[in-house]
């Protein structure tokens, strides 16, 4: 039996909006425990910032904790649907280093899929770890792991 998105995707997001600045994205991060808010306009998902993004475009920049989440935001980005197999999914993960995956209807966000819920729920475990790999970066024969706490 193939595995969807939906069957395993986190629905409970938490999310920001442009409205919010740099030092709020900071402390939903803290107080969630997580590295990624995906930013909507209602349900609309419009892009994402990541930690990374907060330090790299925000802090690292010389930027208050006022600053716009425009300064940091990613518009870029990669999504797929509930209807996409976990398989599709790893791969795309792998292919293109990311660790999230918004999942979107009709723009929509409901759901988020990372390659933790891939691993920790035990479907498609090599498939999360060829990914996982894929994303590390190889140095002088040895592997480093850039995990996000």
């Amino acid at each position: 039996m193939t595995r969807l998105v939906k069957d395993l995707m986190s629905t409970n997001c938490v999310t920001a909006t442009m409205l919010d600045n740099v030092y709020e994205l900071a402390v939903l991060m803290k107080d969630h425990d997580i590295g990624f808010v995906p930013i909507v306009d209602g349900q609309k998902l419009i892009g994402i910032v990541t930690d990374r993004d907060l330090v790299v475009r925000g802090y690292a920049e010389k930027h208050s904790g006022s600053t716009a989440v425009s300064e940091v935001i990613t518009t870029d980005i990669r999504t797929i649907d509930a209807q996409t197999t976990v398989d599709d999914a790893a791969r795309i993960m792998a292919d293109h280093q990311i660790r999230r995956l918004p999942v979107v209807q009709d723009g929509n966000l409901v759901g988020i899929v990372s390659i933790g819920d891939l691993a920790v729920r035990e479907i498609f475990v090599n498939e999360a770890g060829d990914a996982l790999s894929s994303i590390s970066q190889q140095h002088g024969g040895e592997i480093q792991l850039h995990t996000v706490h």
